[in-house]
């Protein structure tokens, strides 16, 4: 079968990641988490101390270490997935923390962050063959990408599935606090400057809310396949 770039997009928590993951495993094709990118330049935000009293983010000092900010995906055996790294280091846990959870609208907002991710994006994607979940990647990154998905689901839903993946992984979790960052996210990642959270007018929409793992997975394929045969 030809190899296409497929682009999954969405609201925050509604399991993009793990789809993505899964059906680059099946197809065979190189999968990235460019969520993870933006969540891993906030930890290095926050260990920098680069947020201001009133939360905001000193990006002036934040430009002027950028290239100090080297993420990268390495392949984990035991996981058969693969793990973010910041400067060499693993930090695929601790970039699922409330507390980074809390903050990455406000990095991923600022442009030359973007830009900067944008950048390594494309070049990631550039000999097709591959599954890339975002927030504009089928509007900003591939806007030329042969299958578009927009997934969503109901704030409650994609919070209560946050607070089970944190108590599963013996992480703190308040369910109320999660479900104001899944709405604060919502918002922010809708309303900000630079490319705005929103469904690609060629993208197909899966609604998850009341939907298996087995059941999302098998619809995805289905959309695979449709896209294959049809560029043939």
């Amino acid at each position: 079968m030809k190899k296409i770039t497929i682009a999954i997009d969405g609201h925050s928590s509604c399991g993009k990641s793990t789809m993505a993951k899964e059906l680059a495993r099946q197809l065979g094709y190189i999968y990235v988490d460019t969520g993870a990118m933006y969540r891993t330049v906030t930890l290095f935000v926050m260990r920098n101390g680069l947020f201001l009293d009133d939360g905001q983010v000193n990006t002036v000092r934040l430009q002027a270490l950028m290239d100090e900010v080297n993420v990268s995906f390495r392949y984990n055996e035991a996981s058969g997935r693969p793990d973010a790294y910041l400067n060499g280091e693993c930090v695929e846990q601790v970039i699922r923390s409330i507390e980074v959870s809390n903050n990455v609208s406000k990095v991923a907002a600022i442009p030359f962050v973007r830009e900067a991710m944008v950048e390594q994006q494309r070049r990631m994607g550039a000999e097709k063959g591959i599954v890339m979940d975002g927030r504009d990647i089928g509007t900003t990154v591939f806007p030329d990408a042969e299958l578009k998905v927009f997934v969503t689901a109901s704030a409650r839903v994609r919070a209560q599935r946050r607070y089970d993946e944190l108590k599963e992984k013996g992480m703190p979790a308040d369910f109320d606090e999660i479900l104001r960052n899944v709405e604060e996210r919502d918002y922010m990642d809708s309303h900000r400057e630079v490319s705005p959270l929103r469904q690609a007018p060629d993208a197909v929409l899966l609604d998850n809310s009341e939907m298996t793992i087995d059941e999302q997975n098998a619809w995805l394929m289905a959309k695979v396949r449709d896209v294959q045969s049809s560029t043939l």
